[in-house]
């Protein structure tokens, strides 16, 4: 482990600290968890130069060696499981059950990396007159991965995984919110052995600096980074005069369609566990309910009664379900787009205000699990993502109404299906434009399936077969003879 709390850069196989630190503070009671360092473009340069000079021994590792690594960090992060769990709540704010299952998630992540990097996906194509050809995948090189804050275990693991399996050495960008469950985790990778230069880290207040620095450099060979619309698109803008490869995971603005043959109970379940996992704060997140009208009136009682039973509180707290928002930017945005929805017609089913704790403790950002009816498409909740647990609930009438509902956005992550009618459920497969979408299932993210988006939610894939072909170049090789 890195000696200090602020030794948290991983250069060339050592932890070390900056000149400057900043606070990482729990968002629910506000208080100081610990400090991080703060680094400068000239530390993400030494990370480079550690990277690119071990890139070509990396790729020469056999894919069982790199693996093996891999599946040695997914043991240690299970046998670790309770205190890094621990660790994720206090910094990001989740229930500990749902930090705990995040974790989980990441080991199988890096389970499903070393058995890809086994898989070369290369072809031999039918011989020719002049002879046969190859498809052969290589090591696109060192990659940047910036992770975000909601999702600090899992998004972190599944891009390290991928690359260093490819047999691409990383530098990781951990999100400045929740920096510390990153280190620990990195920490357990490099652990393992790695050699000296395949795994860097660098934290910092000033990303857009840091990234810059990176990206005027021509031996960075890809960008891996889950994170904002706004800040992904920034990524492609600053491309300049170095083509590189680019795996963005932006926004998301997800629909859920329940249509009149849908098992309301499990429906409403399902419902409710997409929108308020983590608070809300997921980019798959349902944030716009389209429920046919026939039913309406009885999923609506549904989703009520169980929206009701949600815990609100810090994440440690036993029973929670629904922790705070990770700052105050995020806890008014929220507001607003209730407040703009309300002033246009909507009506609040439950919730609709900040929760207030009866601990004085808890200083942090709270806000009610909340259900409004009645929206329409002119409001903001109906175009903007709301990173927060706010469900929108409109009706439709017919089958095409609901599709074009749902498709009414520049976003294309993730939609959700509920309903018993398989002829319907495949034409509405056929006809949505997302990337990831649970048919009766509120949990459609697994290590087996390709994730990412379409439109602006995105492009390129993390996870299945596709996830690890996004590290890699391809190779067209004729013979002959």
């Amino acid at each position: 482990m890195p000696d200090t709390a602020a030794a948290t850069l991983l250069i060339d196989g050592h932890w070390r600290s900056a000149p400057a630190t900043f606070d990482v503070v729990d968002p629910a009671s506000l208080v100081v968890l610990g400090q991080a360092a703060d680094a400068e473009p000239a530390d993400a340069l030494a990370a480079l130069d550690a990277a690119a000079g071990v890139a070509r021994s990396w790729a020469d590792t056999d894919p069982e060696t790199r693996g093996g690594h891999l599946r040695a960090a997914a043991a240690e992060i299970r046998a670790r499981q309770g205190e890094l769990a621990s660790l994720l709540s206090r910094e990001n704010g989740k229930p500990l059950a749902e930090a705990a299952g995040e974790l989980a998630s990441g080991a199988r992540m890096l389970e499903w990396a070393a058995e890809e990097g086994r898989r070369a996906y290369g072809r031999v194509t039918p011989a020719s007159a002049a002879g046969p050809g190859l498809v052969l995948r290589s090591p696109v090189g060192p990659v940047l991965a910036i992770t975000p804050w909601n999702f600090p275990a899992s998004m972190l693991l599944r891009k390290v995984g991928l690359a260093l399996a490819a047999g691409c050495p990383v530098i990781a960008k951990p999100a400045e919110q929740t920096p510390l469950i990153a280190t620990a985790l990195l920490d357990i990778v490099q652990a393992t052995g790695l050699p000296a230069g395949v795994l860097q880290s660098v934290t910092t207040t000033r990303p857009a600096e840091l990234v810059e620095a990176l990206l005027a450099d021509r031996r960075l060979r890809k960008v891996s980074f889950t994170g904002s619309t706004e800040v992904g698109l920034g990524l492609l803008r600053r491309t300049g005069d170095t083509l590189r490869r680019t795996s963005l995971e932006m926004g998301g603005h997800s629909p859920a369609i329940v249509f009149a043959d849908a098992d309301l109970e499990a429906a409403a379940t399902g419902v409710v566990t997409a929108k308020f996992f983590n608070a809300g704060q997921s980019c798959t997140a349902v944030n716009r309910l389209y429920v046919h009208e026939s039913v309406r009136d009885d999923l609506l009682a549904l989703i009520e009664k169980k929206t009701a039973a949600l815990s609100v509180g810090r994440g440690d707290a036993e029973g929670t379900k629904v922790g705070p928002l990770i700052d105050e930017a995020g806890l008014a945005k929220v507001e607003n787009q209730v407040a703009d929805a309300v002033a246009k017609g909507a009506r609040v089913l439950i919730g609709g205000s900040r929760w207030e704790p009866g601990d004085p403790a808890l200083r942090g950002h709270f806000y009610r699990p909340t259900v409004l009816t009645g929206v329409t498409a002119d409001m903001l909740v109906s175009h903007e993502e709301t990173f927060g647990p706010v469900l929108a609930v409109a009706t439709f009438t017919g089958d095409d109404e609901a599709i074009d509902l749902a498709n009414a956005t520049d976003y294309g992550l993730a939609a959700y299906l509920f309903g018993s009618d398989l002829r319907r459920v495949w034409r509405a497969l056929d006809r949505l434009d997302f990337g990831v979408i649970g048919v009766n299932d509120p949990a459609p993210v697994r290590p087996e399936l390709p994730f990412g988006g379409q439109k602006n939610s995105g492009q390129e894939r993390e996870g299945g077969a596709e996830g690890i072909e996004a590290y890699t170049e391809t190779k067209a090789v004729a013979l002959r003879f």
